[in-house]
């Protein structure tokens, strides 16, 4: 069996790529942080492990071959276990990481390590912000009274709000028009965004760009997991190679 840590596009294309493969079982895990999860080809399951221990104990109790951790850039929980979980039972390990964004000509990037960081940053460019970084981290902008939010995510947040702020409940992939016509319309002077990286949610940099807008973007959290790739097609050679 291979395990799958799954809940991103990557993750589903490996599981699909995988699915079918003679003598290759796959299990997908997602984490169960949305409510309606798109769930991947084949075998799937949802919801944590307990940590590492648990996370041992489902690995030994299932005689897992392999695992890929292909979770979100900033899954760093998850992540860490992985690593520590998969060393302790001797599994083999890849971490499946989509490319981080590259700033290029024109863009006024402003990288920080955090959001508590962003935060401390935003008086200093705009009052009024695009804030994509997802529902579960508003809390560190909730006391920028001074600043106006407008925040999008798949689900409602779940956190302490902006006191001024607008909630927009969106899945993307969006284009470059509909952004460009969203930062216009809403007269947003600055992006908060964590580096995804991928395409998906790319075309408000491309946006930002066009109309000369200061971007905050959080850097990702560290993964040292035993062996990385940046494609589908590199870890389903790994998998097929025996791990």
């Amino acid at each position: 069996m291979v395990l799958v840590l799954g809940g991103t596009a990557e993750a589903r294309v490996l599981a699909a790529r995988l699915d079918g493969v003679p003598g290759v079982r796959v299990v997908s895990s997602l984490a169960g942080r949305t409510s309606a999860p798109v769930l991947p080809v084949g075998e799937s399951r949802v919801g944590g492990f307990g940590g590492v221990p648990g996370l041992v104990a489902w690995l030994r109790a299932r005689s897992v071959a392999a695992v890929v951790d292909a979770t979100h850039p900033f899954a760093a929980r998850i992540s860490a276990n992985a690593v520590a979980a998969c060393a302790e039972v001797g599994v083999p390990l890849l971490r499946l990481q989509r490319p981080g964004w590259t700033a290029g000509p024109g863009d006024r990037w402003h990288p920080v390590d955090s959001a508590d960081e962003a935060a401390r940053l935003l008086p200093e460019l705009a009052r009024r912000v695009f804030l994509t970084t997802g529902r579960l981290e508003t809390a560190p902008y909730a006391h920028l009274d001074d600043l106006w939010f407008l925040l999008r995510s798949v689900e409602l947040p779940t956190g302490a709000l902006p006191r001024a702020c607008e909630l927009l409940l969106a899945r993307g992939p969006f284009t470059v028009e509909e952004e460009i016509a969203l930062l216009r319309d809403r007269r947003i002077e600055a992006i908060v965004t964590k580096d995804s990286g991928g395409a998906l949610t790319a075309a408000k940099l491309t946006a930002a760009r066009e109309l000369g807008l200061p971007v905050v973007v959080i850097r990702r959290p560290e993964v040292r997991a035993p062996g990385q790739v940046g494609d589908v097609e590199a870890a389903a050679r790994w998998v097929l190679a025996g791990g």
